[in-house]
């Protein structure tokens, strides 16, 4: 599956995050061999075991809620943080990069879902607070990322990734941003991926398609 999926998202420009979270290390290490160097997790725990044990050249996106307390445990070694949601969480991904003297890709996370369960930056908010945003050294801000609602009907998916897109291009637009580096959009999972890219996604986050179902027991 590996390799279809590879070919289908080259020729798309597409970049495939491989969502490794509850796999074993092994699991990681077989898709490395393969060639495939970026991979997401979603909690700090598991990401900085994970740093450890497999090769250096891994890199490495968080891609779940971040707590602010947590920030300090990856900011040595993580190369973009997919769910900033918060100025307060930016400026604590901003000192603790400055703390390891890097600068941390980020993207900025909008709720374009409803489901309560889903989180990210109200839309509004985010354009309010991007001039202190857009002032901190130590982050680099590449784009957006959002979850859509788990749902069969592909309409609604149709408009909450819509929705991202427009997003990304108001913001792309906006004096504030620096429109060389904002470039990613990260939409469309294993379910959806085809229909993200397709609308735009310039970012996919895939597991199951690729290490088969997922189990939460560890």
């Amino acid at each position: 599956m590996y390799d279809q999926l590879i070919e289908e998202l080259d020729m798309t420009n597409t970049t495939l995050v491989a969502v490794s979270k509850t796999k074993p290390v092994s699991a990681l290490q077989s898709l490395y061999d393969k060639g495939q160097r970026i991979f997401g997790e979603n909690r700090v725990q598991e990401l900085t075991e994970k740093s450890e044990a497999l090769p250096d050249d891994i890199e490495w996106h968080m891609i779940g809620m971040l707590q602010k307390n947590k920030v300090k445990y990856i900011a040595p070694f993580i190369a973009c943080i997919h769910s900033v949601d918060s100025l307060s969480l930016a400026e604590k991904i901003d000192k603790e990069a400055a703390k390891n003297d890097r600068v941390i890709d980020i993207l900025l996370q909008i709720k374009i879902a409803k489901e309560d369960s889903k989180s990210g930056y109200d839309y509004d908010t985010l354009v309010s607070e991007l001039p202190r945003l857009t002032a901190l050294d130590h982050i680099r801000i590449r784009g957006v990322m959002g979850i859509g609602t788990f749902t069969s009907d592909e309409s609604i998916t149709v408009q909450e990734f819509s929705n991202m897109v427009n997003y990304f291009k108001a913001l792309k637009s906006n004096d504030l941003i620096d429109y060389q580096l904002f470039n990613e959009i990260s939409m469309g999972m294993s379910g959806d991926y085809k229909l993200a890219i397709e609308m735009g996604s310039t970012m996919v986050r895939i597991g199951s398609l690729l290490f088969g179902s997922r189990s939460y027991t560890i």
